[in-house]
């Protein structure tokens, strides 16, 4: 059955990340790591004056569907609010977890067949996760 979710579509977003490396000084850095398969993913953020996310820089070191995930989030995470950022992570949690319509993120209907495959959930939302933290924090004052 898991096999259904390693796709040639999520093997090819696996290594479609459009930004692969880390911002050498971003206002907002998280790293998000899975418990259940070790994967790690750190989000770098900088925000512009309207508050929107304006670069992204990511550290995938992550299983095919971390990979995946990291993808999707980068390539729309670009003009996002932070608070839009965090919405797509709890309404991607909540999909997840069979409490919830299917997010508004483009492409994450690619995960449809892992929805029944809990223990593969927290890979798929480790981007997400990171990229919230990483707005807040961007947008956070800093204290002085």
């Amino acid at each position: 059955m898991s096999l259904d979710l390693y796709t040639p579509e999520i093997s090819a977003l696996a290594i479609g990340n459009p930004y692969p490396e880390r911002l050498s000084d971003p206002a907002g850095s998280a790293e998000r790591r899975s418990p259940i398969c070790g994967s790690r993913v750190t989000v770098d953020v900088d925000l512009d004056d309207d508050g929107r996310v304006a670069a992204v820089g990511t550290l995938v070191r992550a299983c095919l569907l971390g990979q995946a995930s990291s993808t999707l989030m980068a390539r729309h995470v670009v003009g996002r609010t932070p608070e839009e950022i965090a919405a797509a992570r709890d309404a991607l949690t909540a999909w997840l977890a069979g409490e919830g319509d299917m997010p508004g993120w483009p492409g994450l209907d690619i995960f449809t067949p892992g929805l029944k495959l809990t223990a593969r959930h927290p890979s798929i939302r480790l981007a997400f996760e990171a990229a919230a933290d990483a707005a807040e924090q961007a947008r956070a004052p800093v204290a002085g």
